[in-house]
């Protein structure tokens, strides 16, 4: 079995990129294994890893169907709606609350 070459914090070679990256040239990784290790080196624990891509065999972006465009607006829709009182909150509830500002904190919107 053979290990991946690790590359330290600004130091890979050309020709490879991180997931991020490849999607901010609007590519994705296609189904190919990482071909190296990024390593950014931190003080008190253990540093930090990135995979590597070979840019050469990544594979465009998918485009965006209508069908999934109607479900990524239905399910944003969904985190808009208060569970305790069914109104739309104009905003994404919070996961930490559970329902809107309003019916978490009822003493302070009555001002």
């Amino acid at each position: 079995m053979a290990s991946l070459p690790v590359y330290r914090w600004r130091l890979a070679p050309e020709g490879l990129a991180t997931r991020r990256q490849l999607r901010a040239m609007g590519l994705r990784p296609g189904g190919q294994d990482v071909a190296a290790e990024l390593e950014r080196p931190r003080r008190r624990r253990g540093p930090l890893v990135a995979y590597l891509y070979r840019i050469d065999l990544a594979r465009p972006v998918r485009p965006m169907t209508p069908a999934k465009r109607a479900a990524l607006a239905a399910a944003n829709a969904a985190r808009r709606v208060c569970p305790e009182c069914g109104r739309d909150a104009g905003y994404r509830i919070p996961a930490s609350l559970g329902m809107c500002t309003a019916c978490a904190y009822p003493d302070t919107s009555a001002a």
